[in-house]
């Protein structure tokens, strides 16, 4: 059979898969008594064995086997949850990320599992780490009050088995709560049974079992010659089973609880399911139910440039409409209109994402960076909820992992500094995310040390940068230089002067803005702000010289008209003082290397980066208006300057200015 149809299905539930692990092993460790959690990973981790045996995958499917020994173990209080285990299972998890990514890569490279096998294995017997210790295993509460009372012509049958050296089990086993298809489960374990030798008695009934007409137990009695190691080994290749209990049933033994008992409970249960069901579907009739369903984020791509294209070409006949003064066509496009940005703002919802997808990895790395650094660090996330474009999500992944390995290795200090300081030996970084007006927030603070303006200042003279007439906030600002790093040593974590750079350079990339406030001594807050999409914007049409520019809403505080004359110089620097506020002053025409237009009379249109406000020179306005951003290609995607282009009404290719390059 041809798997490789299912290969994008199984690259997407894998990856997923694994971010709940991630996040149920992180929790476990928090809490390693509680045995939802347990239960939870167990069964994530034995669904993920079951999809790569399936496709073809066995070293995936045999580390995630040995994984799953290890929490069956934890599952049966035979191996206590120490920190020593959960950074081996993590390490699994990295392992089989990277088994992951290389199959959907193509790449045929062998990562080797063989060492990581073994130190699971000596886990699972409770050798090699410490605190790690086997305890008797113990009957499990669930299905102990579930027995069987046998009459003459069973026990006749167990005594002639006895007799004939064959063994005689008691059998109770215990589906999942959450399980989907409960009747299909049982029918499995019972035939699974039943190749292993005969079956004397099943409570409830085959046909009970079939029809699901039973709670969540149920037992057999069992004749085999099989060991019952074999039984168990057998029994494992039916998932959704959350324990088996086995006893071995004597000849002359007298049941503790009659049949009757334990057909009386699943007949209860099973008029309470009916019950419930009945309620649920005159729910069903008077309330609508939430589905949901998968799509390929290309077709979202394709439906979002196609709505673009729309929303162009509304443009367009609305100005040729308003050109030749049609009337009828002008109510018509009004309707269109109307139609376009209601599709618009659905396809918007569709393609927005919470911004939990990349928290979500973020408890883990605090935690591997605490222990790296040898520091007491507690990390706390909110606004999880916050929702951005998919495509804002998939850019903002990396910037915040530097952000963060910044905060725990520069901010951050030492248990002994923090007492010495006076603080908690937890040092504490925050994750915040929010939405301001058109715009998210994202911001990562912690209580650390802050940011040295001094030492920043020497390091900048030591590599020729003048800080003269430079604000502290400037000074600060200059940690996102390339090759700029104030480590006096390169470690594993930072200390290459490319991290900081690198968050500049990719929210700068896709429209956003990023600022740093810091105090010394109390810690510091890296600020990113965000569009919420990148396909359709609100823009401000300028006129520069001869040519026309778009500029987003989003950075725009207000335009004023101006006259040159009332431009002043200051450190060579050109600015206005308006209502008492000095602002900074850009001449756009300059900056892009156009002729200035002799006219006096021009307009200023004032930005706001971060908690910069800055004035942009222009000749002219054509007013505001909704446009489609394209990318520019590979020729000209290094134009620092712009972030991408759009077509106007009438045809026209106009560029549109990143504002925060600018400034």
């Amino acid at each position: 059979m041809d798997m490789s149809q299912y290969l994008d299905i199984f690259l997407e539930e894998s990856l997923e898969n694994l971010e709940n692990l991630n996040q149920g092993i992180l929790e476990l460790e928090n809490n390693p008594e509680d045995k939802d959690t347990i239960n939870s990973i167990f069964r994530v981790a034995h669904t993920l064995k079951g999809m790569a045996g399936s496709m073809g995958f066995t070293d995936i499917a045999n580390l995630t086997h040995k994984m799953e020994n290890v929490l069956d173990k934890f599952r049966h209080d035979e191996l206590k949850v120490t920190s020593d285990v959960v950074t081996v299972l993590f390490k699994c998890l990295d392992t089989l990320e990277q088994m992951i990514h290389n199959v959907q890569e193509g790449i045929d490279d062998k990562i080797e599992i063989d060492e990581i096998i073994n130190t699971l294995i000596s886990i699972e017997k409770g050798e090699g780490i410490p605190g790690a210790q086997e305890i008797t295993p113990e009957v499990d509460a669930l299905g102990s009050e579930y027995d069987f009372s046998l009459n003459e012509y069973d026990k006749n049958i167990i005594k002639e088995a006895k007799e004939k050296g064959y063994s005689v089990y008691k059998i109770t086993i215990n589906i999942y709560p959450d399980c989907i298809l409960k009747a299909a489960r049982a029918f499995l374990a019972y035939k699974t049974l039943e190749d292993m030798g005969d079956i004397v008695k099943c409570t409830p009934s085959v046909e009970d079992l079939e029809q699901e007409n039973f709670d969540r137990t149920f037992g057999v009695v069992l004749v085999t010659e099989k060991e019952e190691d074999v039984i168990r080994e057998a029994m494992k290749s039916v998932s959704e089973l959350e324990s088996i209990v086995m006893e071995s049933l004597e000849e002359d033994e007298e049941a503790v609880n009659e049949i009757e008992e334990v057909k009386e409970n699943n007949i209860v249960a099973d008029v309470k399911k009916n019950s419930e069901k009945a309620v649920k579907e005159e729910e069903k009739s008077s309330k609508k139910v939430n589905q949901s369903v998968r799509v390929d984020l290309e077709r979202l791509d394709k439906l979002m440039n196609l709505v673009g294209e729309l929303v162009m070409h509304r443009t367009r006949l609305e100005q040729i409409s308003a050109n030749h003064k049609l009337t009828d066509l002008h109510e018509t496009l009004e309707q269109v209109g109307r139609i376009s940005s209601d599709l618009q703002d659905l396809v918007m919802k569709v393609r927005m994402v919470p911004v939990e997808r990349v928290f979500n990895r973020f408890p883990r790395l605090v935690r591997d960076l605490a222990n790296e650094l040898g520091k007491n660090i507690h990390l706390i996330v909110e606004g999880e909820g916050t929702e951005l474009d998919r495509t804002v999500i998939d850019e903002i992944g990396e910037p915040l992992v530097h952000l963060i390995r910044n905060s725990a290795d520069h901010g951050i200090e030492s248990i002994e500094e923090r007492k010495k300081a006076g603080k908690s030996e937890e040092g504490t970084i925050k994750l915040i995310a929010y939405q301001e007006g058109n715009k998210a927030i994202i911001r990562v603070e912690d209580d650390g040390k802050g940011i040295d303006v001094e030492k920043v200042k020497r390091k900048a003279e030591s590599l020729s940068i003048d800080t003269e007439g430079m604000s502290d906030n400037d000074i600060r600002a200059l940690i996102f230089m390339q090759g700029f790093s104030t480590s006096e040593k390169v470690t594993d974590v930072s200390g290459r002067g490319v991290g900081m750079d690198v968050v500049r350079t990719k929210i700068s990339a896709i429209g956003g803005s990023i600022e740093v406030v810091s105090e010394e001594g109390v810690g510091s807050s890296i600020i990113i702000r965000l569009p919420l999409t990148l396909s359709i914007i609100q823009a401000l049409l300028v006129k520069v010289h001869e040519e026309t520019f778009a500029i987003s809403l989003g950075f725009i505080d207000r335009v004023i008209n101006i006259n040159v004359n009332e431009i002043k110089k200051t450190n060579n620097k050109e600015i206005i003082v308006y209502r008492e506020n000095v602002i900074p002053i850009i001449r756009v025409a300059e900056r892009l290397n156009l002729d200035e237009s002799e006219n006096e009379e021009k307009f200023l249109v004032m930005v706001n980066v971060g908690e910069k406000t800055v004035g942009l020179l222009v000749d002219d306005l054509f007013g505001q208006q909704e446009i489609v951003i394209k990318s520019m290609g590979g020729t000209l995607q290094n134009l620092k300057e712009y972030v991408g282009a759009t077509v106007l009404g009438d045809g026209l290719v106009t560029l549109i200015l990143d504002v925060a390059a600018l400034v």
